[in-house]
């Protein structure tokens, strides 16, 4: 695995469905990444972007509409953009959402087919991407049931649609390194329930029946982190949540999510996010919603 690309805690806990954020933007700057979610992620206005979708590498046109699934690396460039103006809409959802159980039941074969495509990124077509345009604009406005309900018809939609193309050669193999293991699956959901308070390295190998050191070795394999950079990662994607969507300021922010000191925090966040708190709550202001 590349070693630039960031393996990307999103703020979703396992309580939450859905997260979409809803912008304009001038410019991206976040760095190629994947995540175990899946994301639908749509763009007007941003002739002239990269599109990074594994191994595939495409500058594109005014509007498009991608779907890309669990751990394979992607992201969206400037590039040779000129809009000041480019509006993002993305959305993501836990990989379980919908079952095997709920899958197999025969009104869902085409999502279920399209969520398989997806290990290799699908581009849907300039048609049906305009045609939907206007109700994906519009999921940020919706709430609760409403939501699920109009995010499983549209999901339905680019299903059935035609000239949808899979973009990368190779599915992600991240996904078996990751995710298939009873132990990081573990460590995952315990630093999710304490992250606001202090996790020492004794009490998270005692957990996973390791000694400090062997554990240590172990998840820096798993996940390129060691235990503290991956307890940090998750507090600064609590944070980046609670940034944009609460009205704390830094202070309350940064003891809210485990940091002793705010000193601590922002030097922190400013390595993981590359720009200070203030700047990141500047940069993604616009809609963002978790349901």
């Amino acid at each position: 695995m590349n070693k630039n690309i960031h393996r990307e805690i999103t703020p979703l806990s396992q309580d939450d469905s859905f997260l979409v954020f809803d912008r304009v933007k001038k410019h991206f700057d976040f760095p190629i990444h994947f995540h175990p979610e899946y994301e639908l992620n749509f763009i007007w206005n941003g002739k002239g972007v990269r599109r990074v979708v594994g191994d595939s590498m495409e500058e594109i046109d005014n509007i498009e509409l991608v779907l890309v699934g669990p751990n394979l690396e992607h992201g969206w460039e400037t590039y040779n953009c000129k809009s000041n103006k480019i509006y993002e809409i993305t959305i993501q959802f836990h990989n379980d959402l919908f079952d095997e159980k709920l899958l197999s039941r025969r009104i869902f074969k085409s999502i279920k087919e399209m969520l398989h495509r997806s290990n290799r990124g699908i581009l849907f077509s300039r048609k049906i991407s305009k045609d939907l345009k206007t109700r994906i604009m519009a999921l940020s406005k919706i709430d609760s049931m409403d939501y699920f309900m109009e995010l499983l018809s549209i999901l339905q939609d680019l299903a059935n649609s035609r000239n949808q193309r899979q973009l990368s050669t190779y599915s992600s193999s991240i996904n078996d390194v990751f995710e298939n293991s009873d132990r990081i699956k573990m460590v995952y959901d315990f630093i999710h329930q304490n992250f606001e308070r202090k996790i020492t390295l004794a009490e998270i190998s005692e957990l996973v029946n390791m000694s400090p050191g062997t554990f240590n070795r172990f998840i820096k394999k798993r996940t390129g982190r060691t235990f503290i950079e991956y307890t940090n990662e998750t507090r600064i994607s609590y944070a980046s949540r609670w940034l944009i969507e609460s009205n704390m300021n830094v202070s309350e922010i940064s003891y809210k999510c485990g940091f002793n000191n705010i000193a601590n925090f922002n030097r922190i966040f400013k390595k993981i996010k590359k720009c200070t708190p203030s700047e990141f709550k500047e940069k993604f202001e616009g809609i963002k919603k978790v349901l």
